[in-house]
């Protein structure tokens, strides 16, 4: 497979991103989801969050069906920033990605290699086999990837027999740059519910260089893999 195969994916999940971040943007700037979604209503569901001492658990489990059902996952973690704060809300999305790794992990473990194969369709065999023979820094740049889905290559994973502990190291490495990345923006987001003067928006073309170079690294690591 071509590196530029492999390019075009990890761009497109970086402009999905962006994407997203303008749409919701647009949509609460320019349609009736600015009356519904205020910023005071906005700050006092963040306030509500917070002094909910189960709400942080909760919001971590949904990254599992989450994972299943293919629910943009940055959005979770937007709202887990704006309405937790950097360290509570980063800690949830953590252990909610984590928790969702776990449990594809496992499910691939319980089924059969066939059934894997069929979902992972044509790159199964590829990509098990960097899976198998670089382990950690294989699952860390996969993950970087839209392609296969993060559910798969959980299963993927698990169905290859992969060592636990190499695939946990593996899904917290690649957590850390979209970590970061949306720790950054959900607190951008914040300081413009607040006040938007204080928005930096250095801070926020500085992220989303810096997840670039991360997928295109990955990406090009990826696609030198026989």
């Amino acid at each position: 497979m071509t590196t530029a195969a492999h390019r075009s994916p990890a761009w497109g999940k970086l402009a999905l991103f962006v994407v997203a971040l303008v749409a919701l943007a647009a949509a609460w700037r320019y349609t009736p989801l600015a009356e519904f979604a205020s910023r005071q209503r906005i700050l006092e569901w963040a306030r509500v969050a917070r002094t909910t001492r189960w709400a942080p658990f909760a919001l971590a489990a949904a990254y599992i069906p989450a994972a299943f059902v293919m629910f943009p996952r940055p959005l979770l973690s937007l709202l887990a920033i704006v309405a937790f704060g950097i360290w509570v809300g980063g800690a949830t999305v953590a252990a909610g990605v984590l928790a969702a790794a776990l449990s594809t992990y496992f499910l691939g473990r319980r089924l059969s290699p066939d059934t894997v194969r069929r979902l992972a369709g044509r790159k199964f065999e590829r990509l098990s086999g960097v899976l198998r023979e670089h382990a950690v820094i294989a699952v860390f740049a996969a993950n970087m990837l839209p392609a296969p889905p993060f559910v798969v290559q959980g299963m993927m994973a698990g169905a290859i027999r992969m060592k636990l502990w190499k695939y946990t190291l593996g899904t917290l490495l690649s957590l850390t740059p979209g970590l970061l990345a949306v720790l950054v923006f959900g607190h951008q987001i914040t300081l413009a519910l607040e006040d938007g003067s204080k928005v930096s928006y250095a801070a926020i073309g500085g992220a989303i260089v810096g997840l670039a170079v991360v997928i295109f690294l990955a990406s090009r690591w990826l696609a030198r893999q026989p």
